[in-house]
């Protein structure tokens, strides 16, 4: 499947949920992949691309930077405490932000530098105990906490649990979202974006729809 398809998808499925042209960002998920397959999609001229790891990203976006302007570029992965400076410098978004002690250093690294990314609160929908992100019933608090701290809260991301309802999670992340006045959601991957849109998603996380499949070796 190629770019220009999942874009006629996503395009599709905002027309479907009447939803602004445009208004659903396409987050391409270049972790683990090749450069020469990442650059492919750069010449098509997309710009918006998720990482998981501050180090992968390291390695990757500074040299695409130098050929390739206006590159949005998001931290869909978690994220150690003493790699945020270095997540400052390189991501735009950050989608994971799940714990006090980081919401702190992203405050405190931003009266330093005088900017900060966006921020999406991880929360974990499914009460995964191997999983990031906040408890659903911690959300609020946290959100709360967010935003004492004065960080730009953009919205809220979900990973639901493989083997269960996707719809679920994210009619429970919008219902979160809503009550607390945000409207980023960031919801939805190669499998279930449509159905992410639908339930109101502004930010899909789509990788091996566009990639292909990820060279791990």
């Amino acid at each position: 499947m190629s770019l220009q398809d999942i874009s006629d998808r996503v395009r599709a499925a905002e027309r479907e949920k009447g939803a602004p042209a445009g208004s659903v960002h396409l987050i391409a998920v270049s972790k683990v992949q090749p450069n020469e397959r990442v650059d492919a999609v750069l010449a098509q001229g997309h710009r918006c691309f998720g990482e998981n790891r501050v180090q992968e990203a390291a390695g990757k976006w500074p040299d695409f930077r130098e050929t390739y302007d206006g590159i949005d570029l998001h931290l869909i992965g978690p994220l150690q405490t003493n790699k945020a400076r270095q997540a400052f410098e390189l991501f735009q978004s950050v989608h994971t932000l799940d714990r006090p002690k980081l919401a702190k250093t992203f405050a405190r690294l931003a009266q330093e530098m005088g900017h900060c990314p966006e921020m999406f609160v991880q929360v974990n929908t499914g009460e995964e105990p191997q999983k990031a992100g906040v408890l659903p019933e911690d959300a609020d608090a946290f959100i709360a906490e967010a935003r004492a701290l004065d960080l730009p809260l953009r919205g809220l991301m979900c990973i639901p649990p493989v083997n269960e309802e996707a719809s679920l999670h994210f009619a429970l992340l919008a219902k979160i979202a809503e009550r607390n006045g945000l409207k980023g959601l960031s919801m939805g991957m190669s499998n279930d974006f449509e159905k992410a849109i639908s339930f109101g998603a502004t930010h899909i996380r789509v990788g091996s729809a566009i990639f292909g499949a990820r060279v791990t070796a």
